[in-house]
């Protein structure tokens, strides 16, 4: 990267990562530096990000809450695709990076800053997803990836500097510093420490914040009702509410329940095997009684296509490809199949577990006249016969 950068919009947490990044781009680049940080529903206080980017001499501070476009505009819709990486991730914290994305740009046009800058690794995904978010907003953005330059490469050599530039360095309850871990109002994704060793156990009292281990939830069950509008929940027993303080409540709802924890091992897409521990109490709320509401809502090759569909399009998003025309196009399909997914959904939220309970909508495709076990007068069950005959023509002539 050219040395010859005037302004950049730096993507700042407050942490120790991107606060060790502002100095380092003011002293290697000699350039002005802008902070940009979204509130995305961390759970945390993000006005003392201000304090530290004041303290490190930055002027142009911009602190933005985003929660509300954040889950209407990216969550929801991920949401109405049912999407899953790998058949467990519920994709917390990659659907969080093209909006930061596309605002760091915005924020760029705003004030002449010509590159942007983000504290992802040279080994994870973010730094894909923030960068193809970057170049889909800005296709001639300069990008600069400190991690990608420095001879910082190690935890220990960026608590050292850190603590040769007074940065304060935080620390777990041990007084050791932290699990990597990223925050939003949909997940909260645990990495490094004992985790690197697939087969050691999570400490879970340690790593844990926005929930409770399904053995230390209540013994009684916590029973609710969702209401879905063309495919997206508006409703918590009967309460309308925005976006993300019904997000925020399934949270609530779900953490105290122990639902919604996972330890897994991903394929990261530039080519390695991680392991994390992933809170997502409210998502996974959230998935299960979205897929009740489908299943009395959508007819069966609809709701077999949007399945098929689910794998490519979690893929892309895990990938970073959110403003990618291809993702443009299934979502297109998707929410086209999500105009009936209305109605309500009851289920009980018990020790880790989701359990539906019923489900109703002013579009329910599920006839009882139809299917009883009683006799009844509007399904003649001899037609069955010929179709079944139809559908086994082929096996027949196959195997002569």
């Amino acid at each position: 990267m050219s040395r010859d950068i005037k302004k950049v919009v730096l993507a700042y947490s407050g942490g120790l990562d991107t606060s060790i990044i502002l100095r380092w781009l003011q002293e290697t680049y000699g350039c002005e530096v802008v902070t940009f940080t979204a509130d995305l529903g961390q759970g945390e206080e993000i006005e003392p990000a201000r304090a530290k980017a004041e303290m490190m001499g930055i002027k142009d501070i911009f602190i933005e809450d985003m929660r509300e476009e954040f889950t209407r505009d990216y969550i929801f819709p991920m949401f109405r695709a049912n999407a899953l990486y790998e058949g467990t991730y519920l994709l917390g914290t990659s659907i969080a990076r093209p909006l930061i994305a596309k605002r760091q740009i915005e924020i760029a046009r705003e004030v002449g800053a010509d590159a942007v800058s983000h504290g992802a690794t040279g080994k994870g995904n973010d730094q894909v997803r923030f960068e193809l978010g970057y170049y889909a907003c800005n296709p001639s953005i300069k990008i600069i990836a400190p991690w990608r330059e420095w001879d910082l490469s190690s935890r220990t050599k960026l608590i050292e500097y850190a603590q040769m530039h007074q940065i304060p360095v935080p620390t777990d309850k041990q007084g050791e510093s932290p699990f990597s871990q990223d925050a939003n109002l949909l997940h909260i994704s645990s990495e490094g420490k004992i985790l690197e060793d697939p087969w050691l156990e999570p400490d879970y009292d340690l790593i844990l914040t926005r929930m409770v281990t399904p053995m230390n939830a209540p013994d009684k069950a916590t029973e609710i009702t969702i209401d879905f509008e063309k495919g997206d929940p508006v409703a918590i027993n009967g309460e309308k509410m925005s976006p993300a303080t019904l997000l925020a409540k399934l949270n609530d709802l779900g953490g105290k329940n122990g639902i919604g924890c996972i330890d897994i091992v991903e394929n990261r897409f530039v080519g390695m095997k991680s392991r994390g521990v992933y809170e997502t109490p409210g998502g996974t709320v959230l998935f299960q009684a979205r897929r009740a509401m489908e299943s009395l809502t959508l007819d069966g090759p609809t709701a077999h296509e949007k399945d098929a569909m689910m794998p490519r399009y979690a893929e892309m998003v895990y990938n970073g490809f959110w403003f990618a025309p291809e993702r443009e196009m299934l979502q297109a399909a998707i929410d086209k199949a999500s105009e009936r997914v209305t109605g309500t959904v009851r289920m009980k939220l018990y020790k880790g577990n989701v359990i539906i309970t019923g489900r109703k909508s002013p579009f329910s495709m599920y006839d009882e006249d139809v299917v009883t076990f009683e006799e009844d007068t509007v399904y003649d069950q001899k037609d069955a016969g010929g179709f079944i005959k139809l559908n086994a023509l082929r096996l027949r002539l196959g195997n002569k």
